[in-house]
């Protein structure tokens, strides 16, 4: 068994995925690299298979028809073979020294005789044009040590652990039922949240291991782009209302955490709604607030009772106008696209 698989898809990534490659071969035998190949058009196919031949037993490439993020993710948790598993995305790549103290520790976690649920590390916003970048630590974990929900101390608004800081044990992910939906931009978002009542025992590593690219205007994380798949947004969203009953969520610090995601999920549905500046997003931003309301009102009022809910549903232009400046602030704190 290897201890680390990483999964990488890729849709016509011929321009960027072999600088992701390369930050992950340095993890030697000790690592599987999965490269799916999710029905590209240009070189991927043929660069994967160039690295499958020059790296036998640590490169393995995929061919899948075209599925999406979640479908090239969900190939790879099916084809893991590491204990542990990390998606990284074809455009992205990891720092080196961060690298290798991670995977040191995970050989130590992997022999102890606690089960290590889920490894967290900082990433980094390698935004384009930006000289400073953006560290996002979690500064709410213990570092160091392994810990439990208990030990958690309260996250700060736009304090989240994303995909990008997160590493998983593989059989977590597969026993917890996770499946992303296909066709779909931000499942990422379903990758962290579904399984984390899971998740038992975690270890923070307060390394700058993600380097998370952005700035192309392609980009999922393009705010126009955004506002035109606003409805995968939105189905994302329906999905991680569906997932749960919070209320029933047994550790206090767990539910609030997942309360917190949920609620800054909903907020980004929502300005994307109000910032699209249509009346039919605008019907679209009642429909959802009205989905929640039949699904469960008392999440509802949860929702609309913070400040992020209350901010995001002033009534009127100008109260349209208020949540945009409100959101334009949050960029600046922050610093995402």
């Amino acid at each position: 068994m290897k201890l680390l698989t990483f999964a990488i898809p890729s849709y016509n990534s011929q321009d960027y995925m072999e600088h992701c490659i390369e930050s992950l071969l340095p993890g030697g035998e000790d690592v599987e690299i999965i490269i799916v190949d999710d029905g590209s058009k240009d070189r991927t196919a043929e660069i994967a298979d160039e690295y499958e031949r020059k790296y036998p037993g640590i490169v393995r490439a995929i061919h899948q028809e075209n599925g999406g993020h979640g479908e090239a993710v969900n190939t790879g948790i099916r084809n893991a073979t590491g204990l542990y598993f990390k998606v990284v995305d074809s455009d992205d790549w990891v720092d080196l020294d961060a690298y290798m103290a991670i995977l040191e520790k995970l050989r130590e976690l992997a022999g102890g005789q606690k089960t290590l649920d889920m490894f967290i590390a900082n990433y980094v916003y390698e935004k384009e044009g930006v000289k400073h970048k953006k560290v996002m630590r979690c500064s709410a974990l213990p570092k160091d040590r392994l810990f439990t929900w208990n030990e958690v101390s309260h996250f700060r608004k736009g304090q989240y652990i994303l995909m990008h800081s997160v590493i998983y044990r593989t059989q977590l992910l597969r026993e917890c039922g996770l499946e992303l939906p296909k066709h779909t931009f931000y499942v990422d978002n379903i990758y962290v949240y579904t399984p984390l009542p899971s998740v038992k025992n975690m270890y923070y590593m307060d390394v700058d291991f993600y380097r998370y690219f952005i700035g192309r205007d392609d980009q999922s994380v393009n705010e126009k782009v955004m506002i035109g798949r606003i409805d995968q947004q939105i189905k994302v969203n329906k999905i991680m209302v569906d997932e749960f009953d919070l209320w029933k969520i047994p550790n206090r610090k767990l539910r609030h955490y997942m309360f917190n995601y949920l609620e800054i999920i909903t907020v980004i549905s929502t300005i994307m709604l109000i910032r699209s500046g249509t009346e039919e997003n605008l019907e679209k931003k009642r429909e959802l607030w009205g989905y929640i309301k039949k699904k469960d009102l008392r999440l509802f009022h949860h929702l609309r009772a913070g400040i992020m809910g209350n901010t995001m549903n002033l009534p009127g232009k100008g109260g349209r106008k208020i949540s945009v400046a409100a959101y334009k602030l949050s960029q600046k704190v922050v610093g995402f696209n």
